[in-house]
């Protein structure tokens, strides 16, 4: 699964497979100083808040990690699907739960990420799981599929 024209996306996913609290701190080694990252929740710019979202997750969630399930790469951009697997802290805490996504990444001339845009559906991937809010999705879903 590794490309060997692009051998820093190899890197970037070892970062995104095996972050951690600590690792946070690394953010530079893979984005660059005014990256912008972008998902259902947030648009932000630059090293710092970037180093914020993962800083957030780690303190939301219990036990917060990806598995990359397959890359796309074409020179400086790349394409990952990804599994998100974490446990809420205040709700179903025993329950394992996964978002499935993926991200587009652009990456510039050092093979640092320049743009990083994730895609995936907070309604069902997130909305549909949380207690109250949960139940209002899934009988919306099922009235607009009716």
């Amino acid at each position: 699964m590794s490309d060997p024209r692009n051998p820093s996306i190899d890197g970037i996913v070892q970062f995104f497979e095996s972050l951690t609290p600590q690792s946070v701190a690394r953010c530079g080694d893979f984005y660059a100083a005014n990256a912008r990252f972008k998902d259902p929740f947030k648009d932000v710019q630059g090293l710092p808040a970037i180093q914020g979202i993962y800083t957030h997750m780690f303190t939301a969630l219990q036990a917060p990690r990806f598995v990359v399930v397959g890359r796309i790469a074409s020179g400086p951009q790349c394409f990952l699907t990804w599994d998100f697997h974490f446990r809420f802290k205040n709700f179903a805490t025993g329950t394992d739960q996964t978002i499935h996504g993926g991200s587009h990444l652009q990456l510039d001339a050092e093979g640092r990420i320049t743009l990083h845009r994730d895609y995936w559906d907070a309604a069902e991937e997130l909305y549909e799981k949380l207690p109250v809010v949960g139940g209002l999705m899934r009988w919306l879903k099922h009235r607009a599929n009716s």
